[in-house]
């Protein structure tokens, strides 16, 4: 069954910056997997936000964390859709162990089915350019991501190249030493051998413990911080001082899975000013190397941009 609904963001006549709801209005598209229909039925069941109006957009795979849903982050890829990109949002799994080849190959799997499958699903006259295609993931999503793209897995590859690689607050186990396999960290500097731009958007909260009974979510020695160690150029960094490790996630995530995001995890204030910067950076970033419009991702570094967060650390190599 494929059921579609039209967005709540709002758009504004005018976008100012990507931290803004950009000026496309969008729409959401669930996808269930079937074999009863004669379009090309995805390996997963899919979330995506596609702009409305007829036009050739860039392409971003977005991967959810552990034992989230990809419902969670609905807000997030609307924003990031607003500003004229379809993200293509699966559902990895329901229950899932350490072990994260089954993500990665699932992941492998829906890159590859995106060519013949996506432009069924999507609003009349809107078209996916594959060619201008990003991949990100937030938490053990940003692992996997990070693992698709290095090639952790052998035999597991896509057809379609990547040229934008992002890690929302990724995590790569529970400790150092305790890495859930495949993994990802080496502990090398500059040892990611990409080709293609990275960035890793960290949290400030996110190693710290919401209570003595339960680890930190993005634990040091496997965060944030040791995936941007390992980034060569060009790669960006941004840390958001005050905001923890889910806050970019929906205002409201029902369920008892939706409960846990607000218990486990040390949090900021409220989740919207965290869950734009996020949706703002990323636009920003899919734009300066997806499009080849970087002003604002620079005007970004070089200060001139009012930010919805306080930023603990920022970093670039170019």
């Amino acid at each position: 069954m494929v059921i579609s609904y039209s967005s709540s963001v709002t758009c504004s006549t005018t976008s100012t910056t990507a931290f803004d709801i950009g000026n496309y209005k969008t729409r959401l598209v669930k996808i269930e997997p079937q074999t009863c229909n004669s379009d090309p039925s995805p390996p997963k069941a899919l979330l995506i936000a596609t702009p409305s109006e007829a036009g050739n957009y860039p392409v971003l795979i977005f991967l959810h964390g552990y034992l989230l849903y990809n419902s969670f982050y609905s807000q997030l890829i609307q924003h990031v859709s607003s500003h004229g990109f379809i993200v293509v949002a699966p559902q990895l799994y329901l229950v899932e162990g350490a072990d994260a080849t089954e993500d990665i190959k699932s992941t492998a799997e829906i890159t590859n089915w995106l060519a013949e499958g996506l432009h069924h699903y999507l609003p009349s006259g809107v078209e996916p350019n594959l060619k201008k295609l990003g991949l990100a993931g937030h938490s053990r999503g940003g692992k996997v991501a990070f693992a698709l793209a290095l090639g952790k897995i052998a035999n597991i590859s896509t057809n379609l190249k990547f040229s934008a690689l992002i890690g929302v607050d990724p995590v790569d186990g529970m400790d150092k030493g305790k890495q859930t396999p495949p993994a990802v960290l080496t502990y090398t500097p500059h040892s990611f051998n990409l080709d293609m731009a990275v960035m890793v958007i960290g949290s400030g909260l996110g190693e710290v413990k919401k209570n003595p009974l339960f680890p930190a979510c993005a634990p040091n020695g496997v965060n944030h911080c040791d995936f941007y160690s390992e980034c060569c150029k060009p790669a960006c960094y941004f840390v958001a001082k005050d905001y923890g490790h889910n806050d970019m996630l929906d205002d409201e995530t029902k369920g008892i899975r939706g409960k846990a995001t607000y218990c486990l995890c040390k949090k900021g204030k409220s989740r919207e000013p965290m869950r734009r910067f996020v949706g703002g950076i990323l636009v920003a970033f899919l734009e300066a190397y997806l499009e080849g419009k970087s002003s604002e991702l620079m005007a970004i570094r070089d200060g001139n941009v009012t930010l919805p967060v306080e930023l603990q650390d920022i970093d670039f190599l170019v």
